[in-house]
């Protein structure tokens, strides 16, 4: 048992781990506390994108929709996180983080992962140019699209045919306050109890994908400000520190020319995805030199995310955006007016809507710290995704009868369908990826991540 590798197990007060970590102020002989951290994180993606095929030859009209294999995306991103919190009072401090993207690539290949791949023929293994309902639909050039080479394709056998243009910056800055009711290193009887709330503020360039000149547009940014509260709860228990935290993060604001702004009409649930988590874990301490000497630890922790139904920039969104170019015409360019007969093109944001799906993780992290002023951990994390829906956005909403016939067609309405050319209608709607037949999903998700984390307490 890891208690028997102790070194020693310092009486109370025991120093406790990062998920114990209270920046304070005014405290007795201790004007202020500064903790300093820095994160590194290497994040890599994978996910089988398929597509549901209404019609399929050898299906019953009653049979379930089959989801058959098209894509397969992967992507790469790092991230550098300079954090500073200050102890404002006994036990409250204020945060300030900024989450830099270094570098984040995306691209999608035809799903050819079976060995031996078959190809056009009945029951084959793999998908080639000629199966791919993303390249028959026309949302793709048949030799596809590199937006790190101006939008060219790619020849030969190479199965990829799609590549985002490399992006990096800043999406949002974070600003928290926490306080923390209960510490244990001021109470050894009770657990360290913290309660946060984050502001995070979008300041970064949003998103988008320029199909004449990839590279003029390399944002990260999303567009819209949210709110994250938390409560983490924490105990040294001899070798052990049991740990809980829970958190949910909602949007609040939608900046000015961000695609989720809503273009009205039938447009309803345009908000980006709420998402609520749970952390629980544990550090084990391998050796433990009290508060002046060395203390080895290993962390053991595991998470559940939810994604609750909502707008997200999806696996697909950079090729919905290119087929969604009102300077060209892409098969999912928007009409701006639904209830004008001419239409007004407008561009597809590429964000579309998202059904509710979970996020299911493990991580180990191996932790180090000298005294009481440095610490520095080496972690790897494993992610899952339940498969779900990445075109969910509904045709329109079905409106009260209007009083005295007041619009073309008011008579119409309240009628359990959406009318067509009407304010019912969702500009948003696309049947071509949105229609159930038609719509794509995200399976087989696989992700992983390792990085680093200093931090200096002051």
């Amino acid at each position: 048992m890891l208690g028997s590798l102790a070194v020693a197990v310092t009486a109370s007060p025991a120093w406790a781990g990062p998920d114990s970590d209270v920046a304070s102020a005014f405290d007795p002989g201790d004007g202020f506390d500064l903790h300093l951290t820095f994160d590194y994180q290497l994040d890599v993606h994978r996910a089988a994108i398929r597509r549901e095929a209404a019609g399929r030859p050898g299906t019953a009209p009653t049979d379930p929709v089959p989801v058959v294999d098209d894509l397969v995306f992967s992507s790469t991103k790092h991230t550098v996180v300079p954090k500073l919190e200050l102890g404002l009072f006994h036990d409250v401090s204020a945060s300030f983080a900024v989450p830099l993207v270094l570098a984040w690539d995306r691209s999608l290949e035809l799903d050819q992962r079976d060995t031996p791949c078959t190809f056009d023929v009945p029951g084959a293994s793999c998908v080639s140019r000629m199966s791919s309902s993303t390249l028959a639909d026309g949302l793709l050039p048949t030799v596809g699209y590199d937006g790190q080479n101006g939008g060219a394709g790619f020849t030969g056998t190479d199965p990829t045919v799609f590549r985002g243009p490399t992006r990096a910056g800043v999406d949002q800055v974070h600003l928290g306050i926490t306080w923390a009711p209960m510490n244990q290193l001021r109470d050894d009887t009770k657990p360290t109890w913290k309660l946060g709330a984050e502001l995070r503020l979008a300041v970064g360039k949003v998103m988008a994908m320029d199909r004449l000149d990839p590279s003029a547009s390399t944002g990260v940014g999303r567009g819209f400000h949210e709110l994250k509260l938390s409560t983490t709860v924490a105990k040294r228990m001899g070798w052990a520190e049991p740990f809980v935290d829970l958190w949910w993060q909602v949007p609040i604001a939608i900046k000015d020319g961000s695609p989720f702004e809503s273009p009205g009409f039938g447009a309803r649930s345009t908000d980006p995805s709420q998402r609520a988590g749970a952390r629980f874990g544990f550090e084990a301490y391998a050796v433990d030199q009290g508060d002046d000497g060395a203390r080895l630890s290993l962390e053991l922790s595991a998470h559940l995310d939810g994604h609750f139904e909502g707008r997200e920039y999806t696996e697909m969104w950079e090729v919905f955006a290119l087929a969604g170019d009102a300077s060209g015409t892409g098969p999912l360019v928007l009409d701006a007016d639904p209830t004008d007969g001419a239409a007004q093109p407008l561009d597809h944001p590429g964000i579309t809507t998202v059904e509710n799906y979970l996020d299911l993780g493990a991580r180990v992290a191996g932790r180090i710290a000298v005294g009481q002023r440095f610490r520095i951990a080496a972690f790897f994390e494993m992610l899952a995704q339940t498969e779900h829906v990445l075109t969910f956005t509904d045709a329109g909403v079905d409106l009260p009868q209007c009083s005295g016939g007041a619009r073309p067609g008011c008579e119409t309405f309240n009628d359990d369908l959406v009318t067509p050319m009407s304010v019912e209608v969702n500009p948003l709607h696309k049947p071509l990826i949105d229609l159930i037949g038609h719509r794509y999903h995200a399976d087989d998700s696989l992700d992983y991540a390792v990085g680093v984390n200093v931090q200096l307490l002051f």
